[in-house]
C-alpha cells in the first residue's frame, strides 16, 4: 500500500513543482510570483508592526491602520497638536497708546506712557496687581504702580505711567512687567515672562561750546623736534599745521567748515601735537569732528587722537587709525564721563610708520553743549567826565558899630502953691 503523504511534506512537493514549472522554458513571464506576493505581504505587515512600535517622544503612539489586501497605507499621516498650556497670570501686549517707540522727547521733560494690555491668563486682575519696573532705564518711574482696574479674562486694559526724560542726549528704554498680589512676576509671549517697554530719543537745543579750528593758535603745537610755530609752513619737516577753510575731503568734497591740515614729523612714526587751554566739561557735552586724510595723498597713514591732561597726567580718550581709501570716519563722543573736570584737550596726529605723504585733516573739531547759547551781556565801562564846579566859601567880616541912644528923664517940676 502506498505511504500517506504527510501534510507538511505534501506542501513542500507543491511548491517545488510551482517553482519548477516557473522556470521550465515557454513559461509566461506575466503570470504573478506567489513569492513575491508573499514576500510583499511580510514585509507590508512588518512595516506596520514597526511603525505601532516607534512613537514620538511627548505625542501619543499612532494609530495601526489595518489595511485589506494593501501592503501600502493610502491613509493621510495623523497629525497631534500640543494641548494648550493654561496660566492663571499671563498677558498680551496691543498697542503704545502714546508714545511709540522711537518718540522724541525734550531733555528733562515729564510724559506719561500708556500701553494696552490683554490679560489671557484664567486669572482676573485687579487693584492688588500692579505693574513693575524691571530693568533698563527707569526715567524716574517709581518701581512700581497699582493696575488702575479690574480686568477679567479676555479683556484689556490701558496702563499709564508717569515718567520724566533723562537731560542727557540720546536713546533710552525702560522694561516693564506685571505683578500679581502674590508678587509674581509675569509679562507677555508664550511663556508669559517677557517684559514690554517704553523707548525714546531725548534731544533738544544745543550750541558749540568751543571750537578748536578757530582757536587753533591758542594751542600749544609741538612735535619731536620740539614748540612748533602756529601757523606753520607748509613743507616743515619738523612737523606743521595750517587751517583750510575749504579742506577736500577724501572722496574730493570741499567742505563748506574749517579743518586743521596736520603734518607729522617727517621721522619714522613721527607725531604732532596741540595742547588747547583748560574747559570746564559739563553733563551732555560731546566732542564732533570728522578724520579723513587730504585729497590726492594717497599713501597716508596715521592715527588720530584726542587725549586729555588732568592733574598732570596725560590720557588718550579715544583714536582712529585712517588710511587713504577714500572714506572719512565721523566722530562723535560723549564727554559726560568728564563732567565737573576742568581740563586741557590735545589734538594729536601720528605717523603709522614713515612718513609719506601723512597729510591728516581735523573736519570742524568742535565741542558740543546742551541748552542755548549763553546771551552774551556788554558790561559798561564807567566814562569819568570832569566838569568844573563853584564852590562858594563865605568870609565872615564881623564889624560892630556901637550907637548911642539917649533915654528920656522925667524931672517932676513942682506946681507953685498960691498965697493967700
Amino acid at each position: 500500500m502506498p505511504r500517506k503523504i504527510s501534510s507538511p511534506a505534501a506542501l513542500f512537493l507543491l511548491l517545488l513543482a510551482v517553482q519548477l514549472a516557473c522556470n521550465l522554458p515557454g513559461s509566461e513571464t506575466g503570470t504573478p510570483d506567489p513569492f513575491a506576493t508573499l514576500n510583499g505581504l511580510y514585509t507590508s505587515s512588518a512595516q506596520t508592526q514597526t511603525a505601532a512600535a516607534t512613537s514620538t517622544p511627548g505625542l501619543p503612539p499612532p494609530t495601526v491602520v489595518t489595511l485589506a489586501g494593501s501592503p501600502t497605507a493610502t491613509n493621510p499621516p495623523v497629525t497631534f497638536s500640543p494641548a494648550p498650556v493654561s496660566r492663571c497670570d499671563a498677558a498680551e501686549f496691543l498697542a503704545d497708546i502714546t508714545y511709540p517707540d522711537g518718540s522724541i522727547v525734550p531733555r528733562n521733560t515729564t510724559f506719561v506712557k500708556v500701553w494696552r494690555i490683554r490679560n489671557v491668563g484664567t486669572c482676573a486682575w485687579n487693584t492688588s496687581y500692579s505693574i513693575a519696573f524691571a530693568t533698563g532705564d527707569s526715567m524716574n518711574a517709581p518701581a512700581s504702580i497699582p493696575m488702575p482696574g479690574s480686568v477679567a479674562p479676555g479683556q484689556y486694559i490701558e496702563i499709564p505711567v508717569t515718567l520724566k526724560s533723562p537731560g542727557t542726549d540720546g536713546s533710552y528704554r525702560g522694561y516693564w512687567k506685571l505683578r500679581n498680589a502674590s508678587g509674581g512676576l509675569f509679562g507677555i509671549g508664550g511663556a508669559a515672562d517677557s517684559a514690554f517697554w517704553v523707548d525714546i530719543r531725548v534731544t533738544g537745543p544745543s550750541f558749540v561750546a568751543y571750537n578748536f579750528a578757530d582757536k587753533y593758535c591758542d594751542a600749544n603745537w609741538t612735535s619731536g623736534a620740539g614748540n612748533l610755530p602756529c601757523p606753520g609752513t607748509n613743507g616743515d619737516a619738523n612737523g606743521y599745521v595750517i587751517r583750510l577753510d575749504a579742506p577736500v575731503m577724501e572722496n574730493g568734497v570741499t567742505e563748506d567748515e574749517p579743518g586743521l591740515l596736520m603734518v607729522p614729523q617727517n621721522v619714522n612714526n613721527g607725531y604732532i601735537s596741540a595742547q588747547f587751554p583748560s574747559i570746564t566739561i559739563q553733563a551732555g557735552d560731546r566732542f564732533r569732528a570728522i578724520v579723513n586724510c587730504q585729497r590726492d595723498a594717497v599713501n597716508c597713514n596715521v592715527v588720530f587722537r584726542l587725549d586729555y591732561l588732568n592733574n598732570g597726567v596725560i590720557k588718550t580718550y579715544a583714536s582712529w587709525a585712517e588710511v587713504y581709501e577714500g572714506k572719512y570716519y565721523p566722530v562723535d563722543l560723549d564727554l559726560s564721563p568728564l563732567k565737573g573736570e576742568t581740563l586741557k584737550f590735545l589734538l594729536v596726529v601720528s605717523a603709522n610708520g614713515s612718513n609719506n605723504q601723512d597729510y591728516a585733516i581735523w573736519l570742524n573739531p568742535h565741542i558740543v553743549r546742551q541748552g542755548s547759547a549763553p546771551t552774551p551781556t556788554n558790561t559798561p565801562i564807567p566814562s569819568i567826565t570832569f566838569t568844573p564846579t563853584a564852590t562858594f566859601t563865605p568870609t565872615l567880616t564881623s564889624t560892630t558899630t556901637f550907637t548911642f541912644t539917649p533915654t528920656p528923664t522925667f524931672t517932676e517940676t513942682p506946681s507953685p502953691t498960691p498965697t493967700p
